[in-house]
């Protein structure tokens, strides 16, 4: 009886994620017709093929039917369409001429639709990573070919194996997320990808059960997701194209929101898997980095505007080139352990290049699926009406309009990056950079992982089909992000 229920509590975990994708796909595509049939939508077309941004067909009359003046209007207009703007606060009607019929399109796609998301996917994102993929685990080759990661294991071993305590002393796994961390920290998403992966590979070799996430996956996997940063570039350029008076001013509310997110998975799943937090070694490491951080925070402040923006646009960088070329010379130093191996450094590098391929065909499937079901709950509207009922919910309660404004940016963060992206994007547009809302929206898109795609693609990656407590961990640490984002900006602006 007790073995009975314990088998039956496995099996449900091992069926969330795939309930989760089902409900999300099911829901959607049956929300689409029921839109088609009620006559809440004239075409559903746009949602296998339609791109993002684009106008939706929303009715279609004849042109004789019309009036006189607007069929000379419309017959006269350039290609025979016109752009009518009835309301300056609400998006412009826009008319094209079909042979005898009119057509009216109004509102926006939000994502685009579910065939051009397969393309996408393929083209605009697996091809990418499968580069960035190549070029990266060329260069991790290199560290194992030349022993630098056994070096950087050893270094770092007595602070690893108090967080993982089922990792053996010396594995090959820290380095690799210690570059990781380190990627991320510098926000250098490209390169924490390739060695994350790493990572879940290296992990999975001594992971006992293949199908099944071990306790040092889930860790590892909490703490990238937690997306501790420091540099948020890519945030601080997005401002800076909205004419932002201080593009920079996020990037301290940036650091200590992922700072806590970071603390919160750690301590979260940490209790779950009975770490000592009570270690020395294990407080002493905590403090250092959060003392160096807190150090570095100082340093920023006391810069000036263009220093700030001098500062935050080439540190990333440059510490990226460092790394790859401390490497290379690394390798060159110790090139006998090349000759050791019947292989050279560049022989190596293709060789790791090659890995990296091979790592991206393999997830693609896992990205696609997940891709897709998103595709359907944007555009069948479902997201919105959610959305919108939870921001109507925080101003019944009393929250300020200018953070329910920046709360879809929170909403779809765990969904799609670019997505949330572009809600960042149209609160800047509509509200100003330097308002709440449009510096709120980037704090919640900097601090925090899109959780849905990491985890198709990091346990995809090594046929992981029973994730465990590790999505409930990810979203429960993302609920945390965007409450410490709010408190943090209502404290700094």
């Amino acid at each position: 009886m007790i073995v009975a229920r314990s088998r039956k509590n496995v099996d449900i975990r091992f069926m969330v994620l795939s309930r989760f994708w089902l409900i999300i796909f099911i829901s959607s595509v049956l929300f689409v017709f029921a839109g088609l049939f009620l006559s809440n939508s004239y075409s559903i077309e746009y949602v296998l093929n339609g791109k993002k941004d684009s106008p939706i067909l929303t009715g279609e009359r004849y042109l004789k039917d019309c009036s006189k003046g607007f069929q000379e209007k419309l017959t006269s207009a350039p290609e025979g369409t016109l752009v009518y703007n009835v309301n300056e606060d609400d998006v412009d009607t826009t008319y094209v001429l079909k042979n005898q019929t009119v057509q009216v399109f109004k509102g926006t796609q939000k994502a685009d639709g579910l065939l051009e998301t397969c393309k996408a996917s393929l083209f605009d994102l697996i091809l990418p990573l499968m580069a960035y993929l190549a070029f990266f685990c060329g260069i991790m080759q290199l560290l194992i070919d030349s022993g630098a990661t056994e070096r950087l294991a050893r270094r770092l071993s007595p602070f690893f194996v108090k967080v993982f305590p089922s990792v053996p002393k010396n594995h090959e796994s820290i380095s690799y997320m210690t570059l990781n961390f380190s990627a991320n920290f510098l926000g250098l998403d490209s390169a924490a990808t390739p060695f994350g992966l790493k990572a879940m590979q290296s992990l999975q070799e001594i992971n006992p059960d293949k199908d099944r996430a071990s306790d040092a996956q889930i860790m590892f996997l909490c703490l990238h997701a937690a997306g501790l940063t420091l540099i948020p570039t890519s945030i601080i350029g997005y401002r800076a194209a909205a004419n932002a008076a201080n593009p920079a001013d996020v990037m301290l509310p940036c650091i200590v929101t992922s700072l806590i997110g970071t603390l919160a998975a750690f301590f979260i799943v940490g209790f779950r898997q009975r770490i000592q937090f009570r270690s020395a070694t294990l407080l002493i490491a905590l403090t250092s980095i959060i003392a160096a951080i807190i150090g570095l925070l100082m340093y920023v402040n006391s810069l000036d505007l263009i220093g700030k923006n001098f500062f935050s646009s080439n540190f990333s960088s440059v510490l990226l080139l460092g790394i790859i070329v401390a490497t290379l010379i690394f390798a060159f130093i110790h090139e006998k352990k090349f000759k050791e191996k019947e292989t050279t450094v560049f022989d190596s590098f293709v060789v790791g290049a090659k890995s990296g391929i091979n790592t991206g065909v393999a997830i693609f499937p896992y990205v696609l699926g997940m891709l897709a079901a998103i595709s359907l709950f944007r555009n069948s509207g479902l997201f919105e009406i959610i959305s919108n009922w939870i921001a109507t919910g925080f101003h019944f309660i009393g929250v300020s309009k200018e953070i329910t404004d920046s709360l879809p940016v929170a909403l779809l963060r765990p969904f799609s990056s670019s997505g949330s992206r572009g809600f960042m994007l149209d609160a800047m547009n509509n509200f100003g950079p330097d308002s709440l809302a449009g510096r709120l929206s980037s704090i919640f898109q900097c601090s925090a992982e899109t959780t849905f795609y990491v985890i198709a693609v990091y346990f995809g990656s090594i046929n992981v089909r029973n994730t465990r407590y590790a999505l409930g961990t990810m979203l429960l640490v993302d609920l945390i992000c965007v409450i410490t984002a709010i408190f943090v900006a209502l404290w700094f602006f």
